[in-house]
């Protein structure tokens, strides 16, 4: 089987390039925009005729949230032309296209997790691009995941995580706020589950859209606390409302995904989000 991953150079795509040495039945060509820019269609065309992939799994996106307020534009262009792109390329060679989406594009405002089968409302421009290149795929994808996750970290890339040890050395107090729920994420178990359901997916037609994060839920504060606690560094977190610190985009207050279709359907056993922070760590410190 051939896999092509975009994005490469994220989060996302370099767990997945970590973990291709223990899947040596796939032949996998990783790319980032210096190989393949993905919002050229005619880049994508000839791209696909030279590799001619089984499977493409679109690790690409544009994720800075609140500078996608400024460049909504850009943002739409990564987020969602990139994808028709993608869809319509892999329906020409007949690849199966998994595409990374996020909880960003509910509102928010539910209480109790989101199902694959709720209506998308998203309140940011990140949001509204990502539900945008979800719509792209359903209208020109034949055959196709979009699995959605939230609050990625990793020990590549810019995440959350790094962004509290960082800061977390260099002053004593930092304030989080409390008040955004949601479920933290470790991208290596995800790209783990994406080598895991791919093959099932062999002759499936129609787009399918799935939930993944790890278990359990918490708040920016909880997921900041859990940090410094399993670093041992000596900082205080203080909790504070979104009011409290505004920013330019505006997020979900409730984003936690209801995981229940992936786990029934590929038998998955998910860890909980505290154990996965624990080994992120380990590689980070």
């Amino acid at each position: 089987m051939k896999i092509l991953i975009t994005g490469a150079k994220g989060q996302l795509g370099s767990e997945l390039k970590l973990l291709s040495e223990e899947y040596p039945e796939f032949a996998f060509t990783f790319t980032d925009i210096e190989e393949l820019d993905i919002t050229n269609m005619v880049a994508v065309s000839e791209f696909f005729e030279k590799s001619n992939p089984d499977v493409v799994i679109n690790c690409a996106a544009y994720t800075a949230v609140d500078k996608a307020e400024q460049e909504p534009d850009l943002a739409s262009k990564i987020n969602s032309l990139a994808v028709r792109n993608l869809s319509n390329a892999c329906k020409e060679f007949n690849s199966l296209l998994l595409h990374v989406s996020t909880d960003y594009i509910f509102n928010g405002k539910n209480h109790r997790p989101y199902h694959e089968t709720d209506t998308p409302d998203p309140v940011s421009n990140y949001g509204k691009s990502k539900y945008a290149g979800e719509k792209q795929m359903l209208s020109n994808c034949r055959n196709g995941i979009i699995l959605r996750t939230s609050w990625l970290y990793s020990s590549f890339g810019n995440n959350f995580v790094k962004t509290i040890l960082k800061y977390s050395k260099e002053k004593n107090i930092l304030n989080v706020v409390f008040d955004q729920i949601g479920c933290p994420t470790y991208a290596r178990d995800l790209a783990g589950t994406i080598l895991k359901i791919i093959p099932e997916f062999n002759d499936h037609k129609g787009v399918e859209i799935l939930h993944y994060a790890n278990e359990g839920v918490a708040s920016w504060y909880d997921f900041a606390k859990a940090i410094i606690e399993f670093s041992n560094i000596n900082c205080k977190i203080i909790p504070i409302e979104t009011k409290d610190y505004p920013l330019p985009a505006p997020r979900p207050y409730y984003s936690v995904l209801n995981k229940s279709k992936i786990k029934e359907q590929f038998n998955l056993e998910i860890p909980y989000w505290k154990d996965s922070l624990k080994d992120c760590l380990k590689k980070l410190i």
